[in-house]
């Protein structure tokens, strides 16, 4: 790692660590018990919560082998009034510029995240799609306001799919607005409901659709920063990647698999992105990512948003796939100028497009900033938010995400169960 990079590191850290966290009267029932530490939560001691299990223990489950890296999931769409809380939590909403569009956060809600990355998720209309009462998958959900489409996104495995008002603009959803959805191709009567960041459930507007079918196939992306702080990283892939193909063969027998590498690096770089396409020969990808190295940076933000674009241009994704999912591992946000912001929001509105969940993994090193950037996405695009912990005690301190109650669990096994999840 280089000397800069580490110190950006250390700061970032050290901002999270001091950060003040201050929640409105509404938010007692839903945060009791969990003190700001970290820039996250500590439990102690809300009733009918726990403190997360394995956290702590630094257990590899004796595999000591592969997937010896510690993780925890946090799904924002699953927990949405948990985000409403985080979205809504008070504070004087204030960031500090330090050098070269590298943010530290001072005090204030985490809302502040919102206008920085220019995504406002506060107009939810959460879609469930069944065919003779099963999931149906690979459905185009078309949202319009005032007849003029706004989102369009795709059905998963499990018949979700979710579509937003105003994403990347400030400001409410108008009482005259006048809001249509088609589902598969067909308009529907009624007009479907908006789930806000205040609303007390998540209503899921429910459609039925007379067929729908998408091969057993599925598309299985791993995008790496490739910047010199992520060597434990990069070896984890090196050492697991075909251990992860392996396990899901078994649970997902019938299944044809593909999957691709894409690395990225920044702008000045010996490279600032490199891929291998998708293949079914899970060994030549293994083969590609044993062969790269950490390297380069030399400040804390990347080309997140070059890394978006490629996995877009230079991957062939099957469009008929079952499963579409990028795995994006890395511990630095993109550049904070407005070209890296719109190129930002046009690729994250293709990949709910295209059915694309994305799928981060925050490595050691990331900051709050980083972190609310990586659940957008995730929200966005129908995906899941993973953050490395310390239990395995390999690599540098990870910040304690802003999350509630979750498993700590071999790297290796989690993105094992969530391929398994959203490909059955």
């Amino acid at each position: 790692m280089d000397m800069k990079k580490a110190i950006n590191k250390i700061l970032a850290v050290a901002a999270g660590a001091v950060m003040a966290f201050s929640c409105s009267a509404d938010m007692e029932g839903i945060f009791d018990g969990w003190a700001a530490k970290d820039g996250g939560y500590d439990y102690d001691g809300a009733e009918g919560m726990s403190e997360p299990s394995g956290a702590g223990e630094g257990e590899n489950n004796g595999n000591t082998n592969a997937g010896l890296l510690t993780a925890g999931e946090w799904n924002d769409l699953d927990n949405w009034q948990f985000w409403g809380q985080l979205m809504l939590s008070q504070g004087d909403g204030k960031t500090e510029e330090v050098e070269d569009g590298e943010w530290y956060e001072g005090d204030g809600s985490f809302y502040q995240y919102c206008p920085h990355w220019g995504f406002y998720t506060n107009n939810r209309v959460a879609v469930k799609v069944t065919n003779e009462g099963a999931p149906a998958a690979g459905v185009n959900v078309i949202l319009s306001v005032d007849n003029t489409p706004v989102w369009t996104a795709v059905t998963d495995n499990l018949g979700m799919a979710n579509c937003w008002i105003n994403l990347y603009t400030e400001g409410g959803l108008s009482e005259t607005a006048k809001l249509s959805i088609k589902v598969g191709g067909i308009d529907q009567p009624e007009a479907p409901v908006v789930t806000k960041w205040s609303s007390e459930e998540t209503v899921y507007n429910e459609y039925e659709v007379p067929n729908s079918f998408t091969a057993r196939t599925a598309d299985i992306a791993f995008f790496v920063d490739a910047t010199g702080s992520m060597g434990d990283e990069i070896d984890f892939l090196k050492s697991d990647l075909i251990d992860i193909f392996k396990k899901v063969e078994k649970l997902q027998s019938g299944t044809e698999i593909r999957t691709a590498a894409l690395f990225y690096r920044d702008d000045g770089d010996e490279y600032v992105t490199k891929q291998k396409d998708f293949t079914k020969d899970i060994k030549s990808v293994s083969d590609y990512v044993g062969k790269q190295s950490a390297s380069g940076g030399g400040d804390f933000p990347e080309a997140v948003h070059s890394a978006l674009e490629a996995g877009l241009q230079n991957l062939s994704w099957n469009e008929g796939a079952r499963s579409k999912i990028a795995f994006m591992l890395l511990d630095a946000p993109a550049h904070h100028n407005l070209n890296v912001i719109n190129s930002l929001h046009k690729s994250i509105e293709m990949y709910a497009k295209k059915g694309i969940k994305i799928i981060p993994v925050a490595a050691s090193g990331v900051d709050k900033n980083t972190e609310f950037m990586l659940r957008f996405f995730a929200i966005a695009t129908g995906g899941t938010y993973v953050f490395l912990t310390n239990d395995s005690g390999i690599g540098g301190d990870h910040i304690q995400a802003s999350v509630g109650e979750y498993e700590v669990e071999q790297l290796n096994d989690l993105i094992v169960r969530l391929i398994d999840k959203y490909l059955e």
